[in-house]
């Protein structure tokens, strides 16, 4: 029997304009699946988790930006625990013509 996805929260992508996203800019879309990573030594957040993108064809993914420390905590401990495979990342919504910080929307 398929398990049926459900919907855990969904935020916007902090951190976009320190990072690689405007490296990749032109590959995301609306439903581009991403990977969610612990930062466990990011000095500025113990419960920072990074979103990443895994181009095809590259062996680095790209550093995308952070789940948005005010929301990460229960995430980030059901990471910690192991359960990253229950969480699948998509972008939601990309807003091009704003600021950074609201210019990608997640779901998870």
């Amino acid at each position: 029997m398929r398990a049926r996805r459900q919907f855990f929260m969904d935020c916007h992508l902090a951190g976009r304009k320190y990072y690689d996203a405007d490296l990749v800019w032109n590959e995301l879309k609306v439903g581009t699946e991403l990977q969610l990573e612990l930062d466990p030594d990011n000095r500025h957040d113990p419960n920072a988790v990074a979103v990443l993108y895994n181009k095809p064809g590259d062996e680095e993914p790209y550093m995308l930006g952070y789940i948005p420390r005010a929301e990460n905590t229960p995430l980030a401990h059901l990471l910690e625990a192991g359960w990253n495979s229950l969480f699948t990342c998509r972008i939601s919504q990309l807003v091009p013509d704003t600021h950074p910080e609201n210019q990608v929307y997640l779901s998870i």
